[in-house]
C-alpha cells in the first residue's frame, strides 16, 4: 500500500495530554548512601514511564449467525442498521467519548471502505483484517505500533473490544482502565455466571443430553473490553493464535488477568433476536439523551 493510500485510510488521531495518562512506575534498586556510588547508580534510579491507553475494535468478520431473512444478507453484522445507525457506530461513539483514551483504531478487511463515510477525528481505520479474530487483533496491534502513525508504544495499554457489543458505555470503559491501570497483568470485563451450568453429551439418536452439572461458584462469562499491554498481548497472540479472546492468549503465557464486574447489557449481538433487544435498549438511551452517536456522526 503506498503512503498516500495509507494516509487516507489511517488519519492521525490527536494524542491525549500527558496529565491524563496513567503513569506506569518502574521500580529500581534504592541508591546506596555513598555519594560516589549514588552517581554511578543514576541510571538505575526509579523512573516514571507514561503509559497511554488505546482501543482496538476488530471489525473484519461477517457474523452470519446474526443475520436472518429480515435483514440484508450481504451486509456484515457490524454494519447492519440498529436504532437508525450502523451497529458499529454505537460502539465507536462510546469509545470516542471515553477518557483518557488516546485514540481508537478499527481493524477492517482489506478493501472494506464502509467506515470511510463516517471518518472523523477520534478514530482511525486499518485494513488489518485476517482469517481469524486473533490474526486481526495481532495485525491491529502491529498497526498501532507501526504504520498507523498513532505512535503507540509496547508498554502502552490496549483495550480490545468486540464491535458487536454495541451497548457498552463510556463509564464501563473508564472503570476498566481505572481498575487495571496499576495491575501487573491487565484484565477484562466479565460477569459471574448466574445460571446453572450443564455439561452435555450426545446420545445414540444424536440428541443432546445432560451429562453432568458443573459448579458455578468460580465461573465467569468473559466480556470485552479486554485490556493488556500492547507488547505483551502481541507476544501472546504470536505464540498462541487459536484463541477466541485476548485473555486466553495471556493465560497461555502463565498470567492471570483480573476480572472486573461488567454489565448484563454489554452482550454481544450474535443471533437474530439480539438485534431487537439491542435496538430497544439503544432507542431508549437515545430518547433519554444517553447516547453520543447522533452528535458524533450526523
Amino acid at each position: 500500500m503506498n503512503q498516500t493510500v495509507r494516509n487516507e485510510l489511517i488519519p492521525a488521531v490527536p494524542r491525549a495530554a500527558p496529565d491524563v495518562a496513567a503513569p506506569l512506575t518502574v521500580p529500581a534498586t534504592v541508591p546506596p548512601a555513598d555519594p560516589g556510588a549514588q552517581t554511578q547508580a543514576l541510571g538505575q534510579m526509579r523512573q516514571e514511564v507514561v503509559a497511554r491507553f488505546w482501543a482496538f475494535l476488530p471489525c473484519a468478520g461477517v457474523g452470519a449467525r446474526a443475520v436472518d431473512a429480515n435483514r440484508p444478507a450481504h451486509v456484515p453484522k457490524q454494519y447492519q442498521e440498529v436504532a437508525g445507525w450502523p451497529l458499529v457506530l454505537h460502539t465507536l461513539a462510546a469509545f470516542i467519548a471515553a477518557k483518557p483514551l488516546s485514540g481508537v483504531l478499527v481493524g477492517v478487511s482489506p478493501g472494506d471502505d464502509f467506515l470511510q463515510r463516517y471518518q472523523r477525528p477520534g478514530f482511525a481505520i486499518s485494513p488489518c483484517g485476517g482469517p481469524s479474530r486473533a490474526d486481526t487483533v495481532a495485525g491491529g496491534l502491529r498497526s498501532l505500533l507501526g504504520d498507523s502513525g498513532l505512535g503507540a508504544q509496547p508498554h502502552d495499554w490496549v483495550l480490545v473490544h468486540d464491535a458487536a457489543r454495541c451497548l457498552i458505555k463510556p463509564g464501563q470503559i473508564e472503570q476498566l482502565m481505572q481498575e487495571c491501570a496499576a495491575d501487573e497483568v491487565g484484565g477484562l470485563l466479565a460477569l459471574p455466571l448466574p445460571d446453572t451450568l450443564k455439561a452435555a453429551a450426545t446420545d445414540v439418536h444424536g440428541q443432546s443430553r445432560v451429562s453432568s452439572t458443573l459448579p458455578r461458584v468460580d465461573k465467569w462469562l468473559a466480556q470485552t473490553p479486554q485490556m493488556f499491554r500492547i507488547g505483551t498481548l502481541l507476544e501472546a497472540l504470536e505464540r498462541c493464535n487459536d484463541v477466541t479472546d485476548e485473555a486466553s492468549a495471556i493465560e497461555a503465557l502463565g498470567l492471570q488477568p483480573r476480572l472486573v464486574p461488567g454489565s448484563s447489557f454489554n452482550f454481544k449481538v450474535t443471533f437474530p433476536d439480539d438485534f431487537a433487544l439491542a435496538e430497544a435498549l439503544l432507542l431508549q438511551r437515545m430518547a433519554s439523551g444517553d447516547s453520543q452517536v447522533a452528535a458524533l456522526f450526523e
